[in-house]
């Protein structure tokens, strides 16, 4: 059983297949008996993805700071939440509780996190595989631009090879997991 970290937003986004999406990945989750750990938010992607996996028996960790315990609205469900000084402590937290990573439609912070993971992994520093959940197309532009970087060469084709894109939760856990 393994302990997949997951990073989206804390709003729902514009599309319903967003909130969707979410939903179907804490519940495969559970059901697959995996642990989710996430950043302890109740709103939006975060509070979706970690109710679907409550609802379905499953053990969810959530990592929060204290500054954003109240803007992000703790979800105090879960089975474990931790609260930590600062964002750095979160990201870390997260990570070394993590055995794998998804990423599901968000907003600058989760793209902050998906690149810091991309980066470690690249630079050695963890052997952890990485997920993207393009949901209805989400990420296209973003996998557009790094084939531009790749291209360009900033990026190198086995570095751009580490980023697992699927569009189907239930894929693309089977290719993080295989």
């Amino acid at each position: 059983m393994a302990t997949l970290c997951v990073y989206c937003g804390s709003s729902d986004g514009a599309l319903p297949a967003y909130r969707q999406a979410a939903q179907v990945l804490g519940q495969l989750l559970a059901q697959r008996g995996h642990t989710l750990v996430y950043g302890g938010g109740r709103l939006g992607l975060m509070g979706a993805v970690a109710d679907a996996a409550l609802a379905a028996g499953g053990r969810v960790l959530g990592v929060i700071p204290r500054a954003l315990q109240e803007r992000e609205v703790a979800h105090t469900q879960l089975s474990e939440l931790h609260l930590v000084d600062n964002m750095h402590q979160r990201k870390a937290m997260m990570a070394d509780l993590a055995d794998a990573f998804i990423t599901l439609p968000g907003g600058l912070g989760t793209l902050e996190e998906l690149f810091e993971m991309l980066t470690w992994l690249q630079l050695g520093l963890h052997g952890k595989r990485i997920g993207l959940l393009n949901v209805a197309g989400f990420y296209d532009g973003l996998l557009a631009f790094i084939a531009r970087q790749q291209e360009q060469g900033f990026v190198r084709a086995q570095h751009a090879s580490l980023l697992l894109c699927e569009q189907q939760p239930e894929v693309l856990l089977q290719k993080l997991l295989a």
